[in-house]
This record gives C-alpha cells, structure tokens and sequence, in this order.
C-alpha cells in the first residue's frame, strides 16, 4: 500500500491511469438509496459483486495503471479485498469532491498522466467506452461521461485543475452542469464518453438485471447475484419464499 505522496513521485508505470471511486463494503455504508428494496446484508453482497467486477472490467484494458481512490478509513479493508490487482490510495478529505480532486492531485500533477476516474457500480460499461475517454483525452483537457439523471459516470483529464471539482451539487441531478460550469470558467475543452446508467435506485437494479441475464459474460458475478435476488423475490411473490 502506498500514501498518496509516495504516489505522486514516483515515476508512473504507465501513461494512462484508471482510477475506481469506492468505498469499502461494510453494511449500511454502501449503495443506501437500494434500502428498502433490498435489505442492508444483500445490499453489502451486491456491492462486494459491484467493485469485484469493476476491477476486472478495470484490468481488462491493456497499459493502464489501476488504483482505488476511497477513503482514509477504508484503505485496509479495500486492499486486501483489491489485493495485487490495485493501487489503494487514501482520499484527503470527506466526500466524492474531495475523492476526485485527489485523484488528479495524486497522480497527474507533474506527470501528465491522462487518468480517469469512474464509479464502482458500472461493471457491465463496455470498455471500449473506457477506451474511447482516453483517446478523447490526447486533444481534450477533460473528458466526461454523463449519465442519464444528470451526474456523471466518469471524469478524466491530464492535468491537476484544484478548482475543478467544488463540494456544492456532488450527487445530485445537477452534479453535470455543475462540472461543466466549472470547466468552462477554467477555459478547458471537454470532450464526453457515451451516456450511460449507474446503480442508485430499485429501477436500476432491474434495468441492469435484464441487461445481464442477456448478456452475464458482462459482469458475472454480478449477474449471478442479480439472478439469485431475481428468484428469491419471485418466491416471495408468490409466497413460497421466506417471509
């Protein structure tokens, strides 16, 4: 496990940097806004799920680095859930603003790195998406990729921008234009990644489950997790499940 500032001098390893915003996945800490469609136990199980999958979708492309941005309480507990196939890097700071200006502080200061930061509840994002940010990025300052309610997915540039990423609209339908506002004041040119979905809400999690049961090869063992939730409500509904 390394600090954050025996991260930033050291020579980079690659040019390209992928970096998973998480939290590590302890029960009523991660994906609340799921309760009471899924209880806070299944809930912790689908994450573990989430990131593991992220983690294999991270380390599917070639030449990139791979790091874990989360915070300082959960460096121990997500590197040794990551083990071998991640950085984990401490946050200065509370909250996602907080997480993404380290990100970039961290690893793209003095290197010129091109570095992405995504979210740990898109694993089935086709990586060609990943991709095509990082070629956007060679004539770009920013690259963003929206999502459908009005945040975004993922956030990339190749230089450290302090005032990029302000803690007012983190999370919230308006957290796109905020960043946008920003970029523009800041004189950057933005390039954008497809629009996609996170995982928030109960309608997330069926619109993923009927994409994964099509294609599971996606994200598998979120899929499988999918697959047994789908049948255990199905019991439910019908009665002969557990009450």
């Amino acid at each position: 496990m390394h600090s954050l500032g025996e991260i930033a001098v050291r020579s980079p390893a690659y040019e390209r940097v992928l970096v998973i915003m998480a939290k590590a996945p302890r029960r009523g800490a991660v994906k609340t806004r799921l309760v009471p469609s899924v209880s806070p136990d299944a809930i912790t199980d689908f994450y573990c799920c989430l990131l593991k999958d992220t983690l294999r979708l991270a380390r599917s492309l070639s030449e990139v680095e791979v790091a874990i941005m989360c915070p300082e309480s959960d460096v121990d507990d997500l590197a040794q859930f990551a083990g071998k196939h991640a950085t984990v890097l401490a946050q200065k700071g509370e909250g996602l603003a907080a997480g993404l200006t380290s990100v970039f502080s961290s690893l793209v200061d003095g290197h010129q790195r091109r570095t992405i930061a995504f979210n740990s509840d898109s694993p089935h994002l086709p990586p060609s998406v990943l991709e095509q940010a990082f070629e956007r990025l060679i004539e770009h300052d920013v690259v963003v990729g929206p999502t459908y309610d009005g945040g975004y997915y993922l956030v990339g540039a190749k230089a450290f921008h302090p005032t990029l990423f302000a803690s007012d609209g983190m999370g919230t339908n308006t957290a796109l234009e905020r960043l946008l506002s920003r970029a523009q004041a800041l004189g950057l040119s933005v390039a954008f990644a497809d629009c996609f979905y996170d995982v928030d809400i109960a309608d997330d999690l069926h619109r993923l489950a009927e994409e994964l049961r099509a294609a599971p090869e996606k994200a598998p063992r979120t899929a499988a997790w999918l697959k047994q939730w789908e049948a255990a409500a199905g019991r439910n509904e019908t009665g002969t499940g557990e009450p």
